[in-house]
């Protein structure tokens, strides 16, 4: 993740204008084998269409917002659990957008998020489940631009946002005694991608996101989530898990800039 960073502000500094169409030799060059390589050090991949699902629009709608959302598809009799997730945007200029670990006992089985999509990409979902593979499942999403895409907020009120967390809970179609429950987690972050430019000053802004968040019910973990600068402005994730009883709910997060940020709240009254 740091070697990309690295990659990325020095093409900003040459004001390379990453979002302009590829060429034919370009659009017919594949990453993927490259990045099993860089990111998953060549690891076998198996089939995965019967371990995980990953969903976007074909054609996106705001190339800076593609919601995307990773499910588990393994039949509850299957003895294996999803021990991490790793979503890869392959013509992104940091392809590794996101890892998400699962918490042992947490039993999640669906996450959504929203992602910046800058090229016209094949986007891969690698699980490794608790037998030690890595199963690979895969989508293509039409979009350009959405890594250079202005922010959506100004500077002055990303800044009075930054931190702040909300959680929120939802209703479940099982009986109210299940303990399942599907939650979403929303951080004020303006995760510049240090591929933006100030309009002001037509400089590039520097990458500036949150890397690190960190969920538990009590101090058991459920969720955390290794982030990069492919995941939208304002980090929001909604995921299903499994209840242990606990009353509090917690969340800590990290930025680039070393802030942390924490906060927890009442599950029984979520609230902000």
């Amino acid at each position: 993740m740091t070697g990309c960073t690295r990659r990325l502000l020095l093409m900003a500094a040459l004001g390379i204008a990453l979002a302009w169409p590829a060429s034919a030799e370009e659009a017919s060059y594949d990453p993927w084998p490259g990045l099993v390589q860089d990111i998953f050090s060549n690891r076998p991949m198996n089939d995965g269409n019967d371990v995980i699902a990953i969903e976007m629009p074909y054609r996106a709608e705001d190339a800076a917002i593609v919601p995307v959302t990773l499910r588990s598809k393994l039949s509850p009799a299957d003895s294996r659990r999803i021990r991490s997730i790793t979503l890869v945007i392959d013509r992104n200029p940091a392809p590794m957008a996101a890892k998400f670990e699962l918490g042992a006992d947490a039993n999640i089985t669906e996450i959504s998020t929203r992602v910046r999509v800058n090229n016209y990409t094949d986007v891969h979902a690698v699980a490794e489940l608790s037998d030690g593979q890595l199963y690979v499942s895969k989508t293509y999403v039409k979009a350009s631009g959405g890594c250079s895409a202005p922010a959506g907020k100004n500077a002055e009120e990303a800044q009075n946002r930054l931190g702040q967390m909300r959680y929120r809970q939802f209703a479940r179609e099982e009986a109210p005694a299940s303990r399942i429950r599907e939650a979403q987690i929303m951080i004020g972050h303006p995760n510049n991608s240090g591929l933006q430019m100030d309009q002001v000053t037509q400089l590039y802004i520097p990458a500036f996101f949150v890397n690190q968040l960190k969920l538990t019910q009590d101090d058991s973990p459920v969720l955390s989530m290794e982030g990069g600068i492919s995941i939208s402005e304002d980090p929001n994730l909604r995921f299903t898990y499994v209840s242990n009883g606990a009353k509090r709910f917690r969340a800590e997060a990290k930025d680039t800039d070393g802030h942390v940020f924490r906060n927890e709240w009442d599950v029984e009254k979520p609230g902000t």
